[in-house]
């Protein structure tokens, strides 16, 4: 572990206590007419990273112009810009349906309809122009897929076909204990059943049901990205920000799935927590604790004034912050403000003596 990295506990910890502390404080996520620019913010950057992360080349600028102006910028394949306004278009759904249910929501924390429809607003536009070679009539959007596909390259081979209505009507279930029951599991003994605690962080059950979805593979195309829609659909109906994997961390984030598929879900499980502290710190807590709230320093940091330079003004005594039990500080941004007001009041002082002495 790097020095002055937190330890995976301590990652977990913190996203636990923060999010308690969003319901408490701050009466939870904001809804998207409370904070519209909160979650457009989010929106953006979840369309681009992860359909980048399924090899779309779109840069950022030119996401943020599809989708907030309907231009179509450079010189990609139409392809390319119908993958990103489809994810838009159910990454939008999903933060509707998740903070104000409609007419779909069934009670359950995620139902097949919801799956299927998603997969359906995702993958469509741009399969109307490039629909999968292999695929059936019976295998469009929305739908599951009809026949076997090939082991992936780490060894894992998808089940078949026939069994995916079953699988997902378990998996469904499955994601239901989340919200009914999230501090035990069912385990076969002796042919019976026994209930013993699942010591498991939350956010690494949530990547134990991503990695499930990611390894059923219900559709022909389109698995990571709805599997990464649906993980935010269960994380907002849950109170959490969504998880925003970044471009960057590709070769992380399949490595860390590959692992889960072999039983060790640790690995996933942190990047989706220290994922979900980032949205939290980035643009939910700065907008709804006001300026005069103390958020931890995460929250307050910018492009130019970084996390370990807030902290170290902090240890020196020169920001007024607090620092809890755990070892985290804690700021607001009238005191940060401030801060930065009085070390650029101090860098232009030579300056002005010169200017005076002339």
């Amino acid at each position: 572990m790097p020095p002055g990295r937190p330890s995976r506990a301590a990652i977990h910890a913190r996203l636990e206590e923060q999010v308690a502390e969003l319901r408490a404080r701050y009466g939870g996520l904001p809804s998207p007419e409370e904070a519209e620019g909160i979650w457009t913010d989010i929106w953006y950057q979840e369309a681009h990273h992860s359909t980048a992360i399924e090899g779309n080349t779109l840069v950022r600028r030119q996401v943020e112009l599809l989708l907030k102006e309907g231009r179509l910028t450079g010189d990609k394949e139409l392809r390319e810009y119908l993958e990103v306004q489809g994810y838009a278009d159910a990454a939008k759904w999903v933060y509707g349906q998740a903070l104000a249910p409609g007419d779909w929501s069934s009670g359950a924390l995620v139902s097949l309809p919801e799956v299927r429809h998603i997969h359906e607003l995702m993958i469509g536009p741009a399969w109307k122009v490039a629909p999968h070679p292999l695929a059936s009539d019976q295998e469009g959007p929305g739908q599951w897929r009809r026949h076997d596909i090939e082991p992936f390259g780490g060894g894992m081979e998808p089940p078949s076909w026939t069994e995916i209505q079953a699988l997902m009507t378990d998996w469904t279930e499955s994601v239901g204990e989340l919200r009914s029951d999230p501090s035990v599991r069912l385990l076969n003994m002796d042919g019976g059943e026994l209930r013993l605690p699942d010591k498991a962080p939350f956010a690494q059950r949530v990547a134990r049901l991503h990695a499930a979805f990611e390894r059923i593979h219900p559709f022909l195309d389109g698995n990571g990205r709805t599997g990464r829609l649906l993980t935010n659909l269960i994380l907002i109906r849950l109170g959490y920000p969504p998880v925003i994997i970044q471009k960057r961390e590709r070769s992380f984030y399949l490595a860390a799935l590959d692992r889960a598929d072999r039983g060790e879900p640790e690995q996933l499980g942190e990047l989706f927590a220290r994922a979900i502290l980032d949205n939290l710190n980035r643009f939910i807590l700065p907008a709804v604790a006001g300026p005069a709230k103390l958020v931890p320093l995460e929250a307050l940091a910018t492009t130019e004034l970084k996390v370990a330079s807030l902290r170290k003004a902090a240890e020196r005594g020169t920001l007024r912050a607090t620092r809890a039990p755990n070892g985290t500080w804690r700021s607001s941004r009238v005191w940060v403000d401030e801060y930065v007001a009085r070390r650029w009041s101090r860098a232009r002082k030579p300056e002005s003596a010169v200017a005076a002495a002339q």
